[in-house]
């Protein structure tokens, strides 16, 4: 029947008969059982609770009826419990497979789950990624992959020549924009844990050019529609979570960033303000590993972008542009070379100093940041700019508490 036309109530007697079964009989067809249970057509027959649960107990059951013997089929019975989880959709359900890997871990001897993991990785991921060339977002196996990125720790580490090369594949834009969703989702999440998953051999880094060029670069292109925007608003987060997690080196961030830099700027206009929000985050990451380094010309292409998101929608945004706007002035050489700079920091003065006059306090501290910051390159323009719009303000306070700043600094030169 199992074969035919698998059914919960056929696992169900399946599991009955095991659990009658005596373990030297049982033995000699241990293998050949846990092979068929790890069938697609019956550990992927359906996502209906009762019929994983039943599909569950046949795995519990072989495991307490024979013990150490599993280890002779502990990867077929592995396949059968990623196989649970990605299909169910029950926590308690969930709790129950993770407890059955612990059993399946101490019958065989391993220390734990993640043993029991590390042991099989790479024939797990060689068994749900050769298919991925066909995957959408209903595929079966890319819930599986989802399961063994994110609940196999460190063994994700040793199992990076199939992690790169499926998504590679699948990120395309040409592939289902519902799956790549789910994949950088997936990835955003594996990469906030970067040293405990996939760099856990310090591996990773090798990869990370290939993720930025051929993975998240072609998923940060203008698109219409909302889909194509969410797939830019989880490329940037995916971005955010790689640059951040302290995988890739000074080196490799500079290399990427002429491409990156002008993405970000684009993406500043989006229309998520998660996105708007990443992408400052992003801008300020690059200024401050590039500090004087970065050339004149693509220095100044950047502040007018950051200086309209002092007029975002969201206060967060506002802030965060603000603080970006703070490490962009100080990339600005404080020597003979700012006079080059120096009509645009003119202008960044004026624009400023209407936002030190903002309706929310918290934007007009983080904007009086910036100026303090800005003060030292060229004093005696703000304090003529400053001076003019003075009496303009609701408030003069932030203005004379800036004049008092310009004032202390340059009596301590």
């Amino acid at each position: 029947p199992l074969k035919k036309s698998p059914s919960a109530s056929s696992l169900l007697v399946l599991a009955s008969v095991l659990r009658g079964c005596p373990r030297e009989a049982l033995q000699p067809h241990l293998k050949a059982i846990a092979t068929e249970l790890a069938q697609a057509h019956i550990c992927q027959a359906s996502e209906n609770k009762r019929y994983l649960e039943h599909l569950l107990l046949c795995v519990q059951t072989l495991i307490t009826a024979c013990q150490e013997d599993c280890s002779a089929c502990s990867l077929q019975l592995m396949q059968v419990l990623v196989a649970i989880l990605a299909a169910s959709g029950a926590a308690d359900l969930d709790e129950k497979v993770q407890e059955t890997v612990g059993s399946l871990a101490v019958a065989e001897g391993s220390h734990g789950p993640q043993d029991v993991y590390q042991k099989h990785m790479g024939a797990l991921m060689e068994w749900v990624t050769a298919s991925h060339g066909d995957w959408t977002v209903y595929s079966a196996e890319l819930a599986q992959f989802g399961v063994l990125i994110t609940q196999a720790g460190p063994a994700v580490g040793e199992a990076l020549q199939y992690l790169i090369p499926t998504l590679r594949s699948c990120l395309q834009p040409t592939r289902d924009p519902q799956m790549r969703l789910k994949l950088f989702s997936l990835l955003s999440k594996v990469l906030l844990r970067a040293r405990e998953t996939v760099d856990s051999k310090g591996h990773f880094h090798s990869h990370f050019k290939t993720l930025v060029t051929d993975i998240l670069v072609p998923n940060l292109q203008w698109h219409a529609g909302r889909t194509a925007a969410a797939v830019r608003t989880a490329a940037v987060s995916c971005l955010w979570a790689l640059i951040s997690s302290g995988t890739p080196s000074t080196d490799q961030i500079l290399e990427v960033q002429g491409v990156l830099m002008p993405q970000m700027v684009t993406t500043l206009e989006e229309d998520s303000q998660m996105t708007r929000l990443i992408s400052c985050r992003i801008i300020n990451l690059f200024l401050q590993t590039s500090g004087d380094t970065r050339e004149p010309e693509k220095l100044l292409k950047t502040y007018p972008e950051l200086l309209k998101r002092l007029n975002d929608v969201s206060n967060e945004v506002r802030i965060a542009a603000a603080t970006t706007l703070i490490t962009w002035l100080k990339c600005i050489p404080n020597d003979d070379g700012k006079s080059y700079y120096q009509s645009n920091i003119q202008y960044l003065y004026k624009e400023l100093l209407v936002y030190l006059d903002d309706a929310e306090p918290a934007v007009q501290d983080a904007v009086l940041e910036v100026l303090k910051e800005g003060s030292i390159l060229f004093p005696e323009i703000l304090v003529q700019e400053t001076e003019a719009v003075l009496h303009k303000h609701r408030s003069p306070a932030l203005c004379q508490q800036l004049l008092q700043h310009v004032q202390a600094l340059a009596a301590a030169c």
